[in-house]
């Protein structure tokens, strides 16, 4: 499944590997595209939203609807 979340407090590269690595302890084979310009995360996972969702918020961010 393809899930886009908006992430309103990604703001640089480095936040966009932080996120990376939070979704793949969820789905080590999820392929993620953060970009921090857009504040965008596009992913192709086998994982619950709720559940990569999750991962994203312990990892210190937010996940805003869009």
């Amino acid at each position: 499944m393809t899930l886009q979340l908006k992430v309103p407090n990604m703001a640089c590269s480095a936040c966009s590997e932080t996120i990376s690595k939070a979704i793949k302890t969820v789905d080590p084979t999820a392929t993620v595209q953060a970009e921090p310009k857009t504040k965008l995360v596009n992913i192709e996972t086998q994982a619950s939203a709720a559940g990569i969702t999750e991962a994203i918020t312990a990892a210190g961010y937010t996940v805003a609807c869009h």
